[in-house]
């Protein structure tokens, strides 16, 4: 009876915890749109979104109850079961890389011991890989279904793009792994967090410039926005979309690049580590919502850098695009993984 109560009350707390984990990923993702305009607004000299609220802060709720109340238009000559299926997927993927990220440590609460994890696998970064390659075909799916040919060579720009970016952004992480030894997020940010040793990104600058680039490419970036290329393709691979489709879409961009942004804290930047900071001398729960805080400032710090680009870099030409990935990205990766092994060969002699 006592094990049956224990395993009922996990599951709740699993169940409240990913409730408040997927609330605040789809408010961070409304509010990135905010933030954007609001950067780009500073990055060109002009006030940005003002009317809706006080300093414009209710346009992504004036936003989304449009994108509710517009009509929904599924085009006659779509595959209409592959139209509907095409968004969705690409919001579940985007929701679904949430389960393994430690968003802090822990908190003990009437008396329970309660990780700020909704899941500590072994193979963490392997499940993050196989969620992500999968939103790949949220983008196929859509552009294909839509049966429009400006969606479908959009479609198959974006999933030539994940697939070659994905290449250079494992092969920068195999590099990080021999150092760490360990798939397990939690484990990575607890060797950071250990004493003496310093955040990841001491060890792997290079790794993780390459990680980062990717990231942009992943999340469909300027400059690697190739598959949402207005100028080019009317609309790219959602032309067709409308309503809360189009939405889904969107807002599965903003919710990539928020995960994305806190995978990079997690790896390279100690995830919930405040530095210059022994978290053992805390209370548990202190230390938890310091750490939950800090990791936040470094994933809305990353949130600034993916917008600040966007509106600094003009978007590259496909052949860039394709000669950067496989001609630049990969080489280098493959080089910083042989150059990391030959150094802790030599430090193990």
């Amino acid at each position: 009876m006592t094990l049956l109560a224990f395993d009922w009350i996990l599951l709740i707390e699993k169940f409240v915890l990913i409730a408040i984990i997927v609330s605040v990923s789809l408010v961070i993702a409304m509010y990135e749109t905010y933030a954007e305009r609001k950067v780009a607004a500073f990055l060109q000299d002009r006030p940005g979104p003002n009317r809706a609220g006080p300093f414009g802060m209710l346009q992504p709720l004036a936003d989304g109850l449009k994108l509710f109340m517009k009509e929904e238009i599924i085009p006659n000559t779509s595959n209409k079961f592959l139209f509907i299926l095409g968004p969705c997927l690409a919001m579940l993927t985007a929701m679904m890389t949430c389960a393994v990220i430690p968003w802090g440590s822990h908190l003990e609460l009437f008396g329970r011991h309660i990780d700020l994890q909704i899941a500590d696998i072994n193979i963490g970064i392997l499940y993050v890989f196989g969620v992500v390659s999968m939103g790949v075909y949220g983008i196929m799916i859509g552009g294909w279904a839509s049966n429009n040919k400006f969606s479908l060579i959009a479609a198959l720009r974006g999933a030539s793009q994940v697939i070659s970016y994905e290449l250079a952004m494992g092969l920068s992480l195999i590099a990080l792994l021999m150092l760490t030894g360990s798939l397990s997020l939690r484990t990575i940010v607890d060797q950071q967090m250990a004493p003496g040793h310093l955040w990841n990104i001491v060890y792997q600058p290079l790794g993780f410039l390459i990680f980062l680039v990717c990231a942009f490419a992943e999340c469909n970036r300027t400059p690697f926005d190739l598959p949402e290329a207005e100028n080019e393709l009317n609309f790219g691979y959602h032309q067709e979309y409308s309503s809360m489709k189009l939405g889904f879409y969107l807002f599965a961009e903003y919710i990539n690049m928020f995960i994305s942004s806190v995978i990079m804290a997690t790896l390279f930047f100690g995830g919930y580590d405040i530095p210059f900071l022994d978290e053992s001398t805390l209370n548990p729960n202190v230390a938890a919502l310091l750490g939950g805080a800090a990791l936040f400032l470094k994933v809305v710090f990353f949130i600034f850098l993916f917008m600040w680009v966007r509106w600094t870099v003009p978007r590259f030409r496909y052949d860039q695009l394709m000669d950067l990935g496989w001609k630049k990205l990969i080489p280098l990766a493959l080089a910083n993984m042989v150059v990391t092994g030959a150094v802790i060969l030599w430090l193990k002699k």
